[in-house]
């Protein structure tokens, strides 16, 4: 009898494993991951004594999200060891947890039938019936020789003030790692602010965001269509909305902090020449999408409410889809726009590039943007009731904007601070780490590990119009 308890039990857990969607096991897997992190940074070979399981658990949520926010120090708080740990979490995290975990599964389950390896391609961002395999390894490939490349340079031109080799190279790699994969972790306590006016390391940093927020999918169409670049009609329709939506964004965050800051009473460009201010913007508009880098302080002292918004939009708004980024997509943005103009056109279909948008996709879209704005007014609600509305003892309270900035940035795994994260209590932490585990894993990835085994209906019902 005492045997047969814990052997049922075991017998359920197999049953219940086998039957787990892949949304669930992404889900699941995604907080063994951050649990098993946990124990190992809050040890000492990786930590010192002011890094507890709590301070743990929130840098490595942040990290397995790629989001950036930290209560860390990562150079003072971390070993080397530590700082390896982290880098290795932000990869995981970065390059797929969705594609590692559906990789997994493959042997979890054993199941290779049509539907399973459609769903699997779903969570990849990837149509198609295609092997696993082979799409995870490119994945791979491609991000370690980006993240290689882009090392070797801050190494030999980027970091040159760093005169211990050895360090030079750990902090070339480790913030590689992070740009690739849209963490925005850096080493030091005041992130890039030292290097702000250092073109090599702007640039490197920059480019390594975008390539690694526009998503494999992009890479490998540019890739195959490399000789025939020219006619950008031979790329596809995903590709070219997100090198649009990309580049327009990229532009109009720039141009319009370089406005909001320029302008501003005791604007903090202001003391910059045009030349640094223009640096400035552009990485700050790249950086703000997706990464979390930042060369000049974020404060609410510092930067407009009108910077602080525009920054909010740009954050909701996110990376592509398949990329190290969150947000809602540049193409779900994409998507609103072109049917809000084909509303103002009167037309009943939504077109781009030429091709007609599915109503499916259109009202795909629709539902995340609706459900992640949702989300995140809920956790900025959170935020503004009970203890954590005035956050730390002896803290002066914060405003709206502020939690509303910062609750942003966890759910489109930013990692921009406005000074909020270390001043919050561990409920309004707790807030942070829900809103970046959501924000990584997607809204409609969450609604199908919750609702999959949900039979639809099928039943048809009677049309009837609404006044809007």
């Amino acid at each position: 009898m005492t045997l047969s308890a814990p052997l049922t039990l075991w017998v359920r857990l197999q049953r219940w494993r086998h039957q787990l969607t892949v949304p669930q096991f992404t889900a699941v897997t995604g907080l063994l991951v951050i649990a098993s992190g946990t124990v190992i940074l809050a040890s000492p070979l990786c930590s010192t004594d002011a890094v507890g399981l709590w301070q743990a658990l929130f840098t490595v949520t942040s990290a397995i999200t790629v989001t950036g926010l930290s209560v860390i120090v990562v150079e003072r708080d971390l070993t080397p060891f530590g700082q390896i740990v982290l880098a290795g979490l932000i990869v995981t995290g970065g390059l797929g947890l969705m594609a590692i975990t559906t990789f997994l599964q493959g042997f979890v389950q054993g199941r290779s039938g049509l539907r399973h390896r459609l769903d699997k391609g779903r969570s990849l961002d990837e149509f198609g019936v295609g092997g696993i395999g082979p799409t995870f390894h490119s994945i791979l490939l491609t991000g370690f020789c980006v993240m290689g490349l882009g090392t070797v340079v801050l190494y030999a031109f980027g970091f040159s003030d760093i005169p211990n080799p050895l360090a030079r190279l750990w902090a070339s790699l480790f913030h590689c790692i992070s740009a690739y994969n849209n963490a925005g972790f850096g080493l030091w306590a005041n992130n890039l602010e030292n290097y702000r006016d250092n073109p090599v390391v702007n640039g490197v940093i920059a480019g390594l965001i975008v390539v690694g927020g526009i998503g494999w999918r992009v890479i490998n169409d540019l890739w195959a269509n490399r000789r025939r670049l020219a006619r950008l009609r031979r790329l596809s329709l995903h590709t070219r909305l997100v090198l649009r939506s990309t580049i327009g964004l990229i532009l109009l965050g720039a141009v319009g902090l370089l406005l909001t800051e320029h302008f501003a009473p005791d604007g903090t460009l202001q003391k910059f020449s045009l030349l640094q201010q223009l640096q400035i913007t552009l990485f700050q508009s790249i950086t703000t999408r997706t990464a979390g880098f930042n060369t000049i302080p974020l404060t609410i002292e510092t930067l407009s409410d009108a910077g602080l918004l525009l920054m909010v939009v740009l954050m909701f708004i996110g990376a592509s889809p398949g990329g190290t980024g969150g947000g809602i997509k540049t193409t779900t943005f994409a998507i609103l726009m072109g049917a809000t103009r084909s509303t103002l056109e009167g037309r009943d279909d939504v077109v781009i590039g030429r091709r007609l948008i599915p109503p499916s996709t259109v009202l795909r879209a629709v539902g995340v943007t609706l459900a992640s704005a949702l989300f995140v007014v809920l956790m900025t609600l959170l935020l503004q009731v009970g203890p954590s509305a005035a956050g730390v003892p002896g803290h002066e309270p914060f405003s709206f904007l502020e939690k509303l900035f910062t609750c942003v940035s966890a759910f489109g795994t930013v990692g921009l601070d406005v000074g909020v994260t270390a001043n919050l209590n561990r409920w309004g932490q707790l807030v942070l780490m829900v809103c970046m585990f959501v924000g990584r894993l997607g809204i409609l990835l969450l609604l199908s590990a919750l609702y999959a085994n949900r039979p639809q209906a099928r039943v048809g019902y009677p049309r009837e119009d609404l006044y809007v």
